[in-house]
Order: C-alpha cells, then sequence, then structure tokens
C-alpha cells in the first residue's frame, strides 16, 4: 500500500480550503484517508497553514510519500527541520519537483528556417563577389 500525504479539497464553490491528509495513494482526491495531519487555506491573507508536526514526522518516518505541494506546505510548517533532526540523515521523503513541459514543437521549425534564408543570400553575395573578381 503506498501511502501518500497530500491535500483533500474541501470549503465552497470558488472558495478552497485544503485538509493535509494520509492516505492510500488509489483512493480518490477527496475519498478515504487514515488520518488528518492539518490544514491549508490558500485564500487568506496571508495564507493559514497549520500542521501537526509530531503526526507528519511519524507519518514520513514510516515511509509516507508527500506530494509537490504539500512537501512545500511541510517546509513552511517546519516539518522538514524536525524531520531531518528526528532522523538524524536529509530527508529522503522529499518528492522530486516536476520536470518543466517541452515546448511546442511547431515553433521551433519556424525559427529554424528564417536563419537559413539569410545565410543562402550572403553565399550568393558571395559568390557573385568571387566571379567579378575573377573578370
Amino acid at each position: 500500500m503506498a501511502v501518500k500525504i497530500r491535500l483533500m479539497r474541501v470549503g465552497k464553490k470558488k472558495q478552497p480550503t485544503y485538509r493535509v491528509v494520509v492516505a492510500d495513494g488509489r483512493s480518490p482526491r477527496d475519498g478515504r484517508f487514515i488520518e488528518i495531519l492539518g490544514r491549508y487555506a490558500p485564500r487568506r491573507e496571508p495564507s493559514e497553514v497549520s500542521v501537526d508536526t509530531d503526526r507528519a514526522v511519524h507519518w514520513l518516518r514510516r515511509g509516507a510519500q508527500p506530494t509537490e505541494q504539500v512537501a512545500k506546505i511541510l517546509g513552511v510548517a517546519g516539518v522538514w527541520e524536525a524531520y531531518e533532526a528526528a532522523t538524524g540523515k536529509e530527508a529522503a521523503a522529499k518528492p522530486k519537483p516536476k520536470a518543466p513541459k517541452p515546448k511546442a514543437a511547431t515553433a521551433e521549425p519556424e525559427a529554424a528556417a528564417a536563419p537559413e534564408e539569410p545565410a543562402a543570400e550572403e553565399r550568393a553575395a558571395e559568390d557573385a563577389e568571387a566571379a567579378g573578381a575573377d573578370e
């Protein structure tokens, strides 16, 4: 069973609030969960974050993998520092950031075609100068 620490959306339409939960990786986003660790209110100014550090460290030590967004929230809440202090090593459970998506391939051929035309014109000009020098 792959256990994840992730966000569960609650709140009204257009006014999201999230719970930080421990859940089975196969369960739906807003479905069954094992334990509630805290909450995150992004619409408040400043954003409100509250996480039970002891329980979060407990689940990280057991191998729960946080999602990318939850990893940022855990960093803000100071859970990563507590985890590193408790284990005596760097956070191995920290997820790797996603690689940026490749840009559209349609823009690249147009950009590549444009530099070729001036090069052809320059070659023609050089050929004309060379022919004029021979005479």
